[in-house]
């Protein structure tokens, strides 16, 4: 049997269009979005409910995007067709989607032979024309409050211009749209009530998405007039026929105008995410026609993308941190550079270079040059200019000034600095790109970057709020770069906080979308008040202060010390078991402590002793207390020959954290050392816990001659006796 030859993509699209322009198929449309945007719930929103959304066989924002705009090459005809058009135009819109998305898919394959695919150097994303369906379909990395919430700042300083020129601030659009979702909220329960009283010919759902000028303004509490002006701006003009709309990756008028005006004069509102969209894009387009006001339009731009991670960025590190515009200063006279954010904090740095670049349409269409010098505008220029800046760091021929001109003084060597890229716009496949394009150096103590557009970064700091929790990340997102694919990064930031990332030697994780259910969850409850769990399920919740484990990472953040940020990175990356059986351990050894007054301690190996960790829980001086430790460390980090090995000294009352040690060097065998351990236990495993955590330690009275306890080897008046 022949297998059927695929179909050009062009000659499908020409398909797509003739159906859309069918007499009353905007009533298919209508159903399309109330099938495929609509979430339900009962009393709260679950990450069930939220899964359902993420169902292959529902259609995605940028194709019903797609319909509308093909739709309005001819004149819309608003006439309601009958139950069995309507389903043949559902039937035929589902069948040309999914042939175009194949011929879309199959571009980075076409023409490839089985003997270059099993070369073992195949990449089919060395064309451009491969990174057509993924930024066609890439994920969205923007919730549509986000859209709303950052068009409101993104263009706040805009505002006389856009009340001289256009009658309304970005403010107002805002709210206007915030006012429609409410209007159509409140039609879904009216629409459906009615339409039990029609017969089934008569059913359609294009009432839920009208909207009159009234409701809006009675939603919004602005004027009739004012709210008529914003609702006409972003509507597309009468007797526009998107004429440039002829392929899938070229411009379409829907993205910048996606309301629809019925010849009663009410307004049509199919998808709310492409409005709130369009007021975070549509009125830089507007701006930029000025071309005398096209210089400060750049400069309120990046001015935005500078302020807003920087905000963002105190909400975790804390103001006080956190240094936006610093000048990099060979001598008095010579600048050697400039860094957008900067964040230090303990002796680790972050260094924020932001660029405003957009993804072109010549890149969308898949032309290669196009695609890389989008790339290099937008991500490599940032990044180099990153590495440039980073490397002074620390330096000292270097002085740093922040946006006064006061210096900035590290508070301690620098041990590792992140680079972050941020790009103030949706850019699709950005991930994709990123592992494609990106031309990265290694250099000492610089991370890995990270590259992610504004949306990301302010989910980031949203659900990490904590340092540690999220330079955490940061470094575990950095370092596994190449072992981690997903169509955008909320993906990867949903995984964490779920599964607290862990990526083995030698394995590569793929991340589908609806592992993002529950932080899709928490940011709406976050950020628009629906009812719902503010807080996924996993390291949030885990790593809390109800645990002593969760304590101590809090008093961690309160004096960020080298050594105890390192014993804090390692307690974050624990696993939930681990998490809970150390924290109920260290309490018991602190309740035993307290009971008895003496020093008690354990230690436990992680990873075949990769690393481990020593807990000693006394009241000794502080000085007696270091020295105890410190030595203990260092004969258990031998005897396991481990890479890193982490101290904590817990005060007994608390019990809460006296100071902590990190050890981090190469093992190296010693004939002293073999002799002093010789006789040590070997640390145990979490899971031999259990006897001290049901209390069932049973001690004998130890001599001054006798084996110290702690496991040194040593005699105990000359290792743990005070």
């Amino acid at each position: 049997m022949n297998r059927k030859t695929p179909r050009a993509e062009q000659e499908i699209f020409a398909d797509l269009t003739a159906l859309c322009v069918s007499p009353g198929y905007v009533h298919a449309l209508a159903y399309l979005c109330y099938r495929d945007n609509t979430m339900s719930y009962a009393d709260e929103m679950t990450e069930a409910d939220m899964v359902k959304q993420f169902n292959p066989s529902q259609l995605i924002r940028i194709e019903i995007n797609t319909l509308i705009g093909l739709m309005v090459k001819a004149e819309v005809d608003w006439r309601l067709p009958t139950p069995q058009v309507l389903q043949e135009y559902l039937d035929t819109t589902e069948r040309l989607l999914e042939e175009l998305h194949d011929s879309m898919s199959g571009d980075m394959y076409r023409g490839v032979t089985p003997e270059v695919v099993s070369s073992g150097t195949f990449d089919p994303f060395r064309q451009g024309k491969a990174f057509r369906e993924p930024i066609f379909y890439g994920g969205e990395s923007a919730y549509s409050f986000q859209y709303l919430d950052l068009a409101a700042r993104r263009y706040a300083s805009d505002a006389p211009w856009l009340l001289k020129q256009r009658g309304f601030t970005i403010s107002d659009s805002c709210t206007v749209a915030k006012a429609i979702d409410r209007v159509v909220d409140g039609h879904f329960v009216d629409v459906r009530k009615r339409m039990r009283k029609l017969h089934p010919d008569e059913w359609t759902m294009l009432p839920i998405y009208t909207v009159t000028v009234a409701e809006v303004a009675a939603q919004s509490l602005l004027a009739v007039e004012l709210t008529e002006r914003v609702l006409s701006a972003f509507t597309l003009p009468a007797g526009n026929r998107n004429s440039s709309f002829h392929a899938p990756h070229e411009f379409n008028a829907i993205s910048a105008t996606p309301l629809l005006r019925m010849p009663t004069g009410d307004f049509v509102s199919l998808q709310s995410y492409a409005l709130a969209e369009a007021l975070y894009d549509t009125p830089y387009y507007w701006m930029f026609e000025d071309k005398a006001y096209r210089p400060i339009l750049a400069k309120n731009r990046g001015d935005f993308t500078e302020s807003f991670a920087s905000e963002r960025l105190g909400l975790v590190f804390g103001g006080e941190r956190v240094y936006a515009n610093v000048d990099i200063w060979e001598t008095k006279a010579k600048k050697a550079g400039e860094i957008d954010v900067l964040v230090v904090w303990g002796n680790r740095a972050i260094v924020v270079q932001a660029k405003s670049k957009r993804l072109t349409l010549e890149a969308r269409k898949g032309n290669d040059q196009a695609i890389r010098d989008d790339f290099k505008k937008s991500v490599q220029d940032a990044y180099d200019q990153a590495i440039e800046c980073s490397q002074c760091l620390g330096e000292k021929r270097f002085t740093l000034t922040d946006v006064s001109g006061r210096e900035i003084v590290l508070p301690y060597e620098l041990k590792e600095i992140y680079v972050f890229c941020v790009v103030s716009d949706h850019y699709p496949a950005l991930s994709f790109q990123a592992r494609q394009f990106l031309s990265t150096v290694t250099v000492p103590r610089i991370q890995p970057p990270l590259v992610m557009d504004v949306f990301t970064l302010d989910a980031m700091t949203e659900m990490l709020q904590s340092p540690l929790g999220f330079l955490s990340y940061v470094n575990r997102r950095a370092n596994y770069a190449d072992k981690i694919l997903a169509s955008q990064e909320l993906t990867i930031l949903a995984y964490h906080l779920k599964h607290n990332i862990w990526v083995d030697s030698g394995v590569s994780l793929f991340l589908a979308d609806d592992i993002s259910a529950g932080l899709d969850i928490a940011m709406t409850v976050r950020r628009t008040g629906i009812a719902g769990a503010a807080t996924p399920s996993g390291i949030l919740t885990r790593l809390n202060k109800t645990t002593l484990l969760g304590r101590i990472i809090k008093e961690i953040e309160a004096r960020p010390e080298p050594a105890i940020i390192e014993l804090g990175f390692f307690l974050l990356a624990l696993s939930e078991d681990s998490v809970k059986e150390v924290s109920h351990a260290i309490d018991r050894l602190a309740a035993l402590a307290r009971a008895d007054g003496k020093h008690h301690d354990l230690t436990l190996g992680y990873g075949v002793c990769e690393a481990g960790l020593t807990v000693h829980c006394n009241n000794y001086s502080a000085s007696i207390a270091a020295l105890h430790l410190q030595s203990h460390c260092k004969i258990r980090k031998y005897k396991e020959k481990a890479s890193r090995w982490f101290g904590l000294c817990v005060d007994p009352a608390g019990p809460s954290i006296r100071f902590g040690i990190s050890l981090y060097y190469t093992w190296v065998q010693i004939d002293a050392m073999d002799e002093v351990t010789r006789d040590m236990q070997t640390s145990m495993p979490t899971v031999a816990l259990k006897p001290l955590l049901q209390g069932k330690i049973l001690r004998k009275k130890i001599g001054p001659n006798d084996q110290c306890p702690c496991g040194s080897g040593r005699k105990h008046k000359k290792c743990c006796r005070p």
